[in-house]
């Protein structure tokens, strides 16, 4: 999805590298906003599942409803890995040539 969204707003970002923003700078915009809908992703997904343990209380075997272990580790897990795929579509955004991509598009 953040590929299809970066695709997307290329001729935005090859703006912004024509007016003078750094590809640090566009990295950082880009992971941040990757990071951001991740974010808010795993706390839907957190208070989802903390509403839904409630109903599926009987069918667990030896684990607490609101493991705690469960519901910390998986965002950890989870926010590492969402920047690592989010650094693919930010590189190859940020290395794109400015003029190339406005002249096509």
């Amino acid at each position: 999805m953040l590929s299809y969204g970066v695709s997307q707003r290329r001729r935005e970002l090859s703006l912004r590298v024509a007016l003078g923003a750094s590809r640090g700078r566009l990295l950082r915009l880009i992971i941040g906003h990757g990071l951001l809908v991740t974010l808010s992703g795993a706390i839907v997904g957190l208070a989802a599942a903390a509403a839904l343990t409630r109903l599926l209380g009987a069918l667990l075997f030896q684990v607490q409803p609101l493991d705690a272990l469960s519901f910390i580790g998986a965002p950890l897990i989870l926010l590492p890995i969402a920047t690592l795929a989010g650094l693919l579509p930010a590189i190859r955004a940020s290395s794109a040539d400015p003029a190339g991509v406005l002249r096509r598009h």
